[in-house]
């Protein structure tokens, strides 16, 4: 809690309030003494690269598919970047569309890391892999997704 103490003279008060600063996603954030984020508008953040990388995905899929370029070793090579990396990010683009949504609408399922690692294609297993679990009942009535939410991880 912030204690107010008067210092000099009746006009100036100071106030002293016991915060940290810590760097998060590269950014820095004010940690109140509880450990929570000390703005109230603190919720769940976009992750910048985690959207930057579905977008690639998404991308550099298409210019596979229309014929733009016929390899990784293309797209890698007209974005200069490492052939490796691109072949991790394309991947993404095998998401299934639930998870891509949720995502999109900032839910803090996933980060970029879990997403890097191989995971499989198929949708119905990804939830299970990911360790994220349907909420039931609450379906979305303008794009017909569930909403995903992450589940208790086993020890």
């Amino acid at each position: 809690m912030a204690k107010l103490k008067a210092k000099g003279d009746d006009k100036t008060i100071t106030v002293r309030v016991p915060i940290a600063i810590r760097k998060r996603g590269g950014r820095k954030l004010v940690i109140a003494p509880d450990g929570s984020p000390a703005s109230p508008m603190a919720g769940p953040r976009v992750d910048d690269a985690l959207l930057k990388a579905i977008a690639r995905a998404f991308r550099w899929q298409e210019l596979l598919e229309n014929g733009t370029y016929a390899t990784i070793a293309e797209i890698a090579e007209a974005e200069k970047i490492n052939e490796t990396y691109v072949g991790r990010v394309l991947r993404l683009a095998l998401l299934k569309p639930a998870i891509v949504q949720s995502i999109l609408d900032e839910l803090p399922i996933l980060q970029l890391n879990d997403l890097m690692k191989t995971f499989p294609i198929e949708w119905n297993v990804q939830d299970s892999h990911f360790g994220i679990r349907k909420e039931l009942g609450s379906m979305s009535a303008s794009k017909g997704l569930c909403r995903l939410e992450p589940a208790a991880r086993l020890s």
